[in-house]
């Protein structure tokens, strides 16, 4: 058979139900092969496209998203995506074409060493050289991709070597298993527990990426113990909980690190320092930690546990909270809570036009079931999704925190809605992080993936200005002109709608969410309460 052939055989038996990318002329073979596959291949718009819908694919499904180019300019666009999913620790198998081999040692046409250029972004990655080695290569990207911490994998593909003969078949898939927790290690844990007076817990990407959100809640409940989550780690307990202190992650002194500066030990679970750096709750690195997470710490002078409980996650918290004999009734959390929650529900009502941030996403979060999912651009709106919109279910938010790269919204949503295809979704965006991959519309009205995209619109990078103003007292390089929305929606045969009146919000979000297509919601926002809110956290008093 070809070799290319051979690598199709070995994506189907991984399970591969979609590969994402763009045509070229060094991976027509690879595509033929592709025609005669239970492999969807989905040709996109752009190849940094691509790779976000391989990388939000990943983050939902636990399962690898798959993305391809062709070699030169498409493998570089490729790159923001593969490595969002790097520091996001979404597991992907990125494919690349190339040129012959015997063109690799000089200079070529489009030619670039693209094992090199993806090594600082992959987990493992690899030029195939030899068709043999097919089945190995394909099995190892797939497991690579998988293992804690997960992450991108990178196979570049000569042109020549797709088209070589081979003989071969896949190899089979064997499960491997996380360690069990330390025994001593538990106790020592279950010691500072017990002597803690006000413990907290930050729970991370790792509880949504490992499944372990009902252990989570069983553990916090049983020991009364409050949670914060990252930005990554929403929905890790539901906010609804009276021990949910919502999210931690932003870089004022907001409410939540009242209860972060107040507490004598932190219990850090699947927390990923990529997150939120621990210098910002951690200032004088005096706190007392217990790490739980997949693998040891990484070493940073602002996070050094004195207990580390490696293994899986569900269990490690299901064999501490044993050991625990009794909780105590931790006080203060209450209070912060409810702080934090009259901050939240301040504004639900408000019909100040352009809206405020705060009435569009209580408006956002009545439209959307618990079940439902939110896929969050990069910006301004990013912020105030991250602090105020609350989750109720697992991995129903999806945000990119690591790389944190502008334009991940449509596609990831459109991703979303292949992948769930019985749930609603929203992809929210600000009109500079929409304009960056709003081409992947016409891939969602072709694919007839309905979802509904909401632009926050204010002619400029909110969050620059917001920082530029805060630091320097005025902006500057961060206002455009932006297109007629509505307009540009229905060129793609899509629904548009444009906000006009807080009150027709809500009304027009259901109406959209219902439809069997996708649809662009443009929402003039008011930004000027980027600076009030940094106005009243800079005058925040803890209540304790």
């Amino acid at each position: 058979m070809r070799a290319s052939d051979l690598i199709v055989r070995c994506l189907e038996n991984e399970g591969t139900k979609y590969i994402f990318g763009i045509p070229g002329e060094e991976i027509l073979a690879l595509l033929d092969s592709l025609s005669r596959s239970s492999v969807s291949f989905i040709p996109t718009r752009h190849e940094q496209g691509a790779a976000f819908m391989a990388d939000v694919y990943g983050r939902l499904t636990g399962k690898p998203g798959l993305c391809l180019s062709t070699l030169g300019p498409g493998a570089m666009n490729l790159m923001t995506g593969v490595a969002d999913a790097f520091l996001d620790r979404a597991p992907m198998v990125a494919m690349t074409g190339q040129s012959p081999l015997e063109q690799t040692h000089k200079e070529s046409h489009q030619y670039l060493d693209l094992v090199g250029i993806f090594r600082p972004v992959t987990k493992w990655n690899v030029r195939l050289e030899r068709p043999d080695t097919i089945p190995e290569v394909i099995r190892k990207a797939f497991k690579v991709a998988i293992m804690e911490k997960p992450g991108p994998t990178h196979i570049e593909l000569p042109s020549n070597v797709l088209e070589m003969d081979v003989e071969g078949e896949p190899l089979s898939d064997r499960p491997f298993e996380y360690s069990h927790p330390n025994e001593m290690a538990i106790t020592k844990a279950a010691a500072l527990i017990a002597d803690a007076n006000y413990p907290i817990i930050i729970a991370g990407n790792g509880v949504l990426r490992r499944h372990a959100s009902q252990e989570l809640t069983t553990f916090a409940q049983k020991l009364h113990i409050p949670v914060a989550n990252t930005f990554m780690g929403k929905g890790s307990l539901d906010s609804r909980d009276g021990l949910s202190l919502l999210t931690v992650g932003l870089q004022a002194h907001d409410w939540i690190m009242c209860g972060l500066d107040k507490a004598d030990l932190v219990i850090t679970v699947g927390y990923d320092l990529v997150e939120y750096a621990p210098r910002s709750w951690n200032p004088d690195g005096k706190k007392r930690i217990i790490h739980i997470d997949t693998l040891p710490s990484e070493v940073d002078q602002y996070y050094q546990p004195e207990v580390e409980i490696i293994g899986d996650l569900g269990e490690a918290l299901a064999t501490l909270v044993e050991a625990c004999p009794f909780a105590k009734e931790f006080v203060g959390h209450s209070t912060l809570r409810e702080i934090i929650l009259a901050e939240l529900t301040q504004y639900v009502a408000d019909e100040g036009f352009p809206l405020k941030p705060q009435r569009v996403l209580a408006d956002l979060r009545q439209a959307l079931s618990d079940e439902d999912l939110l896929i969050c651009d990069v910006g301004a709106n990013k912020i105030w999704a991250a602090r105020m919109y609350q989750a109720h279910s697992p991995n129903t938010v999806i945000i990119s925190n690591g790389l944190a790269a502008m334009g991940i919204a449509v596609p990831g949503a459109l991703v979303a809605k292949l992948a769930y295809p019985q749930q609603k979704v929203v992809a929210l965006t600000g009109d500079g992080g929409f304009m960056m991959n709003s081409q992947e519309l016409e891939t969602a009205k072709r694919l007839g993936t309905p979802f509904v995209t909401m632009i926050w619109v204010d002619s400029g990078y909110g969050m620059i200005e917001w920082e530029q103003v805060a630091r320097y007292g005025q902006p500057y390089g961060v206002h455009f002109t932006n297109p007629d929305f509505v307009a540009y929606a229905r060129s793609f045969g899509l629904a548009g709608f444009r906000i006009d009146h807080p009150n027709q919000l809500l009304p027009t979000l259901r109406q959209a969410l219902d439809l069997n297509e996708p649809s662009v919601i443009e929402v003039p926002i008011d930004y000027r309460e980027n600076l009030k809110l940094t106005e009243r956290l800079g005058k925040l008093t803890c209540p304790f």
